[in-house]
């Protein structure tokens, strides 16, 4: 009987360990596909929005900053709100990966579908449909021509005058400033903009246990 006992309860310990991995409480839109949700940062599973820098250009309007109109769209829409998000990953940053549900939707869905954002094909087919809805109708982002947000990435990265050639791995920006040692991870707000002055004592981090050992601190977006 015992026996028995212990074995329904070793089988029961994976369920417990991935559904302490969700995560639930008021959301906080950082950009397109990145939320805070009851103060835990949340990658969107499955979409990939543009940089909050990224332009895109429409037919007849010219250049337009598509990256904050997302994140504000997304901030007037989502900002307040109770969000549960399933623990899909955790990436290299930390940061859980999910799908996240607000009055019973998956939004991750609802903002590919409304062309905010595209499905992210190479982590998941989830929303290949919604995108290719999306598209055909000409909404959102596809009312313009955009830079996939994995090319504009990488062209920063190229056209960065920060350090020739940098440790693929270490990517996290350890800046000086007026307000201090500060260290800015990919996904923060101002991460594309902040260039890295070896010269000035600034220097680039593998790890955020590096960065903050070293005496920087987080970006607060």
């Amino acid at each position: 009987m015992f026996r028995i006992l212990y074995i329904l309860l070793w089988l029961a310990l994976p369920a417990a360990s991935n559904a302490a991995a969700d995560v639930s409480g008021t959301v906080r839109v950082i950009d397109g596909d990145t939320l805070d949700v009851g103060g835990q940062r949340v990658r969107l599973h499955g979409i990939d929005a543009p940089e909050v820098s990224q332009t895109c250009s429409h037919p007849q309007r010219g250049d337009w900053p598509c990256g904050a109109f997302v994140r504000d769209e997304l901030r007037d829409r989502y900002d307040g709100q109770t969000a549960t998000c399933e623990a899909v990953d955790t990436d290299r940053y930390g940061r859980i990966v999910g799908k996240c549900y607000i009055g019973g939707r998956d939004i991750n869905e609802v903002i590919v579908s409304e062309g905010y954002a595209e499905a992210y094909r190479r982590y998941s087919m989830d929303y290949d449909l919604a995108e290719k809805a999306a598209q055909v109708r000409g909404v959102g982002l596809w009312s313009s021509e955009m830079q996939t947000p994995a090319e504009y990435r990488a062209a920063q990265r190229q056209a960065s005058e920060d350090v020739v050639s940098p440790n693929a791995n270490c990517v996290i920006k350890g800046n000086i400033s007026g307000n201090g040692r500060i260290y800015h991870m990919p996904h923060n707000e101002h991460y594309s903009r902040t260039r890295i002055n070896v010269s000035r004592g600034e220097r680039w981090f593998c790890t955020e246990a590096e960065a903050r050992a070293a005496g920087w601190r987080a970006a607060r977006n």
